[in-house]
């Protein structure tokens, strides 16, 4: 009867955390199409559309902008992870503790993607000050996408990477090396997590600045991607081949510039 019980309070977690991260991935796509929308007839929801420098309030929506994209392209890729602590957490305690712990562990990892978007804001800033921004967020200087490009690629093949990926796709041996209990070691383990997975897509999330920040469809591409890698059974051979296809395609861009 105890094991009954259980196993209805775990199917009940996993339930309640897939319902959360929907809501929560949807909400931020919704931003993203009404921000791409808005940006179709001349229009931002939080995007400073000035030349020069930004006010505080400019950065602070910028920084919320690149957020919400982050959540949007990286919490899904996550969901494994999630289910598995909250399951871990429910049969470790008999308190009804799990879906707070799960969300301090959702928590930590994305504090780590807001970390990234700060960097990403400023990257965007010193971009735009050196007039090398198009209104859609894309590098104009084709050989700066060039190097982008061919430096992507070759992460990609990177010791790093590939370190990085395998910690993103073996959630079990994750949690059983780095298990922390209570909700302070959920957060911890959740920061912990997220560095991985920044480790892993940080160069990808660059490529942002190749097709567009504000280019809807690069962004789903891109967020596919995520998903592909971490959760397909041949993801880390295929991010191998990404590798490839992004050097040459950053070499022809160089050559194009150079002749």
């Amino acid at each position: 009867m105890e094991d009954h019980a259980l196993e209805r309070l775990l199917r009940r977690d996993r339930f309640w955390t897939l319902v959360a991260l929907g809501m929560v991935s949807a909400l931020c796509w919704g931003y993203l199409i009404a921000e791409a929308l808005w940006m179709a007839h001349g229009q931002a929801l939080l995007m400073p559309m000035t030349i020069g420098p930004w006010t505080p309030l400019e950065s602070g929506l910028m920084l919320l902008m690149w957020g919400l994209m982050m959540t949007a392209m990286m919490l899904p890729s996550a969901a494994p992870m999630l289910l598995l602590h909250a399951t871990l957490t429910r049969r470790r305690r008999d308190r009804g503790e799990a879906a707070a712990a799960t969300g301090l562990f959702a928590a930590g990892y994305l504090i780590v993607w807001m970390l990234f978007s700060l960097a990403a804001v400023l990257l965007q800033y010193e971009l735009q000050r050196a007039a090398l921004l198009s209104p859609m967020l894309a590098l104009t200087s084709q050989g700066v996408a060039g190097v982008v490009l061919i430096g992507a690629g070759l992460y990609q093949w990177s010791p790093l990477k590939e370190a990085c990926l395998r910690h993103c796709r073996s959630p079990l041996e994750f949690v059983l090396t780095r298990w922390r209990e209570g909700r302070w070691g959920a957060l911890v383990m959740g920061l912990h997590h997220g560095a991985y997975c920044l480790g892993c897509c940080w160069v990808l999330m660059l490529l942002l600045f190749v097709g567009g920040v504000m280019s809807l469809l690069w962004v789903a591409g891109l967020a596919l991607w995520v998903l592909v890698e971490k959760l397909a059974p041949a993801g880390h051979r295929l991010g191998r081949l990404l590798g490839g296809v992004l050097v040459v395609w950053g070499g022809v861009v160089l050559w194009a510039v150079l002749t």
